[in-house]
């Protein structure tokens, strides 16, 4: 998947992009499992707020960059894609902005919310749930009808960009009575759930993404699904598609397929001796020599 970035020459030459110039140029590859795509289209076309939810490294971060720019090729332009890392440190200065000293004095810098919320596009936050819950709240004014930002520091209520679409992510499975999202936040988006895709999907996945062979492929999506059948008391998450395409491509680089299991898949979900040793099995199972 190539986006807009600048090719890799003297890092001196190199200079970053502000978040309204970032677009998905070319088509990223993705499969849609069921009516993702057709559910995305219509809460956009509402501006109704959209929760991503399901487990981590199925395809959530990769949906948002197809729409991001399926989205931009039906309307004939280029649509910005803001990506927001939410963590429990994330203030809401961090989103909407704050004042900068420099020689002048002092300069108001948008964050990344407020120039999606200018500019238009997609502003995705990902593992919203990591981010404090009264950093969250400064969201809510974007999620219903006034789709407003205000800007306290400097006395501003900012409308949002008709083109503002505000998108979250989080994993239901790392939920924690102190880690979850308010009623009041959730029950403004719209939400769409995702799991690991089909066996026959997820092989072709595999094989596109990290270019083996179909056997490699669907050995691999085999050991996933098994793996994941193998947990029966819900102390293992995985292994995900994406540890399975990692495992993929270092079997493309030569590594014998039990070792590339071992440190991509085994070693990445548990620390755990004994659950090791279960999913050792199932890989010797898999891969047999």
């Amino acid at each position: 998947m190539a986006k807009s970035r600048l090719p890799a020459t003297n890092p001196a030459s190199r200079h970053a992009h502000h978040v309204e110039e970032y677009h998905v140029t070319d088509e990223p590859f993705y499969l849609p499992i069921a009516d993702e795509v057709s559910l995305f289209e219509a809460a956009y076309a509402e501006r109704i707020s959209v929760m991503l939810k399901g487990p981590t490294g199925c395809g959530k971060t990769r949906f948002i960059e197809y729409m991001s720019w399926h989205l931009g090729q039906h309307a004939g332009k280029k649509f910005p894609l803001v990506t927001i890392t939410c963590h429990e440190d994330l203030t809401a200065s961090d989103l909407v902005g704050r004042y900068l000293l420099n020689t002048d004095g002092t300069q108001w810098l948008d964050g990344p919310l407020t120039r999606a919320v200018r500019n238009g596009g997609i502003c995705y936050l990902d593992e919203v749930v990591e981010a404090r819950k009264d950093t969250i709240v400064v969201i809510h004014s974007l999620t219903d009808h006034r789709r407003l930002l205000p800007i306290e520091k400097q006395g501003e209520i900012l409308e949002a960009h008709p083109d503002f679409f505000l998108v979250v992510s989080y994993n239901p499975g790392y939920q924690s009575s102190m880690k979850d999202l308010k009623h009041s936040t959730r029950q403004r988006f719209v939400s769409i759930d995702f799991g690991y895709p089909p066996q026959a999907l997820e092989q072709k996945i595999i094989e596109k993404e990290a270019n083996i062979n179909a056997e490699q492929a669907a050995a691999l999506a085999l050991l996933g699904l098994q793996v994941r059948h193998l947990d029966q008391q819900n102390l293992l998450e995985g292994p995900s598609t994406r540890l399975l395409i990692y495992a993929g491509a270092l079997m493309r680089r030569g590594v014998p397929p039990r070792r590339a299991c071992g440190i991509a898949i085994v070693q990445a979900m548990t620390d755990d001796e004994l659950l090791q040793k279960g999913i050792y099995q199932v890989v010797a199972a898999v891969f047999s020599e």
